[in-house]
């Protein structure tokens, strides 16, 4: 079930869960150090979606406001779901969320594929990222 809230929404349970995916996949599993707790969880700004089943979160994003453009970041499947199809189901509801607003994201170029189906381009070169490389993609706003 998709579930959707701005930081400040968040109950303490569900930004647990969040965090918790999110150091297991980014932290621990692709061995990546970095400060997880980066002071944006919790912004009116921010606005969180994430898949649950039975309990667990399965996937998750975050989308976040810089200016001009929404940057979608923090995006992540539980090792136990991915292949079903639900990273494409979180892009999904955060394209309509976003909207004809122009959007930005820095993908693991293994995933940039997953995004090119929502119309991101990637633009610049490949950089390392917590040594992931890593390409900028962007999804040009629309015209209301």
């Amino acid at each position: 079930m998709l579930h959707v809230a701005t930081g400040p929404e968040l109950t303490a349970a569900d930004l647990y869960d969040l965090l918790r995916l999110r150091v297991d996949v980014f932290v621990v599993e692709q061995e990546c150090p970095y400060p997880e707790l980066d002071g944006r969880d919790m912004l009116a700004s921010t606005v969180h979606l994430w898949l649950r089943e039975g309990g667990a979160v399965l996937g998750c994003l975050r989308l976040l406001d810089e200016g001009p453009a929404t940057r979608v970041g923090r995006v992540c499947t539980a090792a136990s779901a991915r292949g079903t199809g639900l990273g494409g189901t979180l892009m999904a509801a955060a394209v309509e969320r976003i909207g004809a607003r122009e959007s930005v994201l820095g993908a693991q170029v293994q995933a940039q594929g997953l995004y090119a189906r929502f119309g991101y381009a990637p633009e610049g070169e490949v950089y390392l990222e917590d040594g992931i490389p890593h390409i900028s993609m962007r999804r040009p706003g629309s015209t209301p």
